[in-house]
C-alpha cells in the first residue's frame, strides 16, 4: 500500500541509510589499507551527504539530491585549500572526520562516484511501490 504524501517513510529510510553509511565509513577507514580505504571513505562521505539531503528534503528529485551532495562534498574539499578545516580538525576529531585536513584532487572523482551511487540507489528505491508517495 503506498504511503500518504506526508509520510515520514522516505525521511526515516534516509536516516537509517545515513547511520549505516557512517558505520561503513568508519569500518572502511579502519580496516582497508591506504588509498583503498581513503577513496572508499570519500565515496561513502558523499553517500552520507546524499542521505542527509534526503532527510532534509525527502521529496527532492534524485538528480537534485545528487547534485547537492556532490556540490557540498566538493565545497568541503575545496575549503581545505584555505587551511580552515585543518585548523578546526586539529582541535576536534569530529571536524577531522567531517571536514578533512588537506586538499586531494582525486577525492573530487570519488565524491562524484558516491553521488552517482546514491542516485542509482535512490532511483531504484523510488521504483518500489511502497517507497513512492501517492502523488509521485
Amino acid at each position: 500500500m503506498p504511503h500518504p504524501p506526508h509520510s515520514p517513510h522516505r525521511r526515516l529510510a534516509a536516516l537509517a541509510a545515513a547511520v549505516v553509511v557512517v558505520g561503513a565509513g568508519l569500518a572502511v577507514r579502519a580496516l582497508l589499507p591506504g588509498a583503498v580505504g581513503k577513496y572508499a571513505g570519500d565515496l561513502l562521505y558523499t553517500l552520507l551527504v546524499y542521505a542527509l539531503v534526503v532527510v532534509a528534503a525527502p521529496r527532492a528529485r534524485p538528480v537534485a539530491v545528487a547534485a547537492v551532495a556532490l556540490c557540498l562534498s566538493w565545497l568541503v574539499e575545496f575549503a581545505q585549500l584555505t587551511g580552515v578545516p585543518a585548523e578546526l580538525s586539529a582541535h576536534s576529531a569530529l571536524a577531522r572526520l567531517a571536514l578533512g585536513t588537506t586538499f586531494n584532487a582525486p577525492d573530487l572523482f570519488w565524491y562524484a562516484v558516491g553521488a552517482a551511487a546514491g542516485y542509482v540507489v535512490h532511483v531504484s528505491l523510488i521504483a518500489i511501490p511502497c517507497y513512492r508517495h501517492t502523488d509521485d
